[in-house]
């Protein structure tokens, strides 16, 4: 039996574990201790930081694993990355993870390969933000370089916000610089791919519901994202720039973009699957399991992408408004075979944080249609016979 070692054992590796475990596959789960869902279903545990990699190294070893992954997370792929180099897996390489890992990185690799992105200054907690930043336009964004899940990224609209944008980051990051770029005002909307072998698999342009806090924060997905054939055409070439650039291989690609007069420009790649339902977008416009995929990947194995159909589908967080603990939970929605799927990450009685980042969700629901206007009308039909009422405590 094969061994696969799965890193994190939350929300969006539930569905990875799972899978795995349906393929006959042995899983240890790798995460610290908590809380966490995936611990459930897994048939061995090891409880560590899925950070430090010279521990889960040692681990691999010994436990003589046949591939690791992730879904969802972007924490754990610099592990991922030096078990794959150290134990020849496949997997993307220690440097290509770091550089996913790192802004800075990333963005130097954009510039020094020509792939259309934000202007951008690296600037440590030290010096003098104001003269750090001259020539760049206002509205900035801060962005702490080592995060996901918009963690420690603030939108900056005047010089008078500075400091306050500075200690957010700051709470946020281990390193001691971050990255102040030019926000651009444009249309959000993503991608996911695959690269495998050299060879880029797929690509799956989506769009993006967007959460507007501190910065634009995704809330849901949708495909097809329908633009012109040309707009379309120019995000692709830029993310196939964008993988060559940072090394990218044997790993799931998931892509931010920001679209400006007609022009696709890369806010930043992640070499892993996306998170907010965009691994079952890809499985149900595509019809195939992409946790599948991304199990025999990992493990090495012949994997085939068939995209011989296109099924339109939306998705949507089921989010708090407030702080508090839950104290009931309405779901009047009937059997439909266009409802993909409900989830309540959380039960009556848990307690909920307002949201405000991607981590703070407290569920989800996927719809599919015939077309994509179907589909988004069935979301908000099925959105609007749930009720999760919470109460601050």
């Amino acid at each position: 039996m094969k061994k696969l070692m799965v890193m994190g054992a939350g929300t969006y590796q539930v569905p990875l574990i799972k899978k795995a475990r349906e393929m006959g596959v042995y899983t240890i789960v790798v995460s610290i201790p908590g809380k966490y869902p995936g611990f459930a279903f897994a048939d061995e545990i090891c409880y560590e930081d899925t950070v430090n990699y010279d521990k889960i190294l040692q681990i691999a070893k010994e436990k003589q694993i046949d591939g690791i992954v992730t879904a969802g997370t972007d924490v754990a792929v610099i592990t991922i990355g030096k078990v794959c180099d150290e134990l020849g897996l496949t997997g993307l390489s220690f440097e290509a993870a770091q550089i996913a890992s790192n802004k800075i990185r990333m963005k130097k690799k954009y510039e020094e390969y020509g792939v259309r992105t934000a202007r951008f200054r690296e600037v440590s907690f030290e010096e003098d933000m104001y003269e750090a930043v001259r020539g760049l336009d206002f509205p900035l964004i801060f962005k702490a370089v080592d995060t996901s899940g918009s963690r420690g990224i603030v939108r900056v609209d005047s010089v008078s916000e500075f400091e306050g944008a500075r200690r957010v980051v700051k709470e946020n990051t281990r390193t001691d610089f971050f990255i102040i770029e030019e926000f651009i005002e444009g249309k959000e909307f993503g991608a996911q791919a695959f690269v495998y072998h050299g060879e880029v698999k797929f690509i799956l342009p989506h769009g993006d519901y967007v959460f507007q806090g501190d910065t634009g924060v995704p809330i849901g997905h949708f495909a097809p994202y329908e633009l012109d054939d040309a707009i379309i055409a120019d995000a692709k070439v830029q993310l196939e720039k964008a993988i060559v650039a940072m090394g990218l291989d044997n790993c799931a690609i998931n892509a931010d973009f920001i679209l400006k007069d007609d022009k696709t420009y890369v806010l930043e790649l992640g070499g892993r699957s996306g998170a907010t339902c965009l691994a079952e977008l890809v499985s149900i416009y595509y019809g195939f399991d992409y946790y599948e995929k991304l199990v025999q990947a990992a493990l090495g194995e012949e994997v085939e992408f068939p995209q011989t159909q296109a099924v339109p589908n939306a998705s949507m967080l089921l989010r708090s408004e407030k702080d508090g603990v839950i104290c009931s939970i309405e779901n009047r929605n009937r059997p439909d075979e266009d409802i993909y799927a409900i989830q309540f990450d959380y039960g009556v009685g848990d307690r909920v944080k307002k949201f405000h980042v991607g981590p703070n969700r407290i569920g989800h629901v996927i719809t599919k249609g015939k077309t994509l206007d179907a589909a988004v009308e069935k979301l908000h039909e099925a959105l609007e016979q749930i009720t999760v009422t919470v109460e601050e405590k």
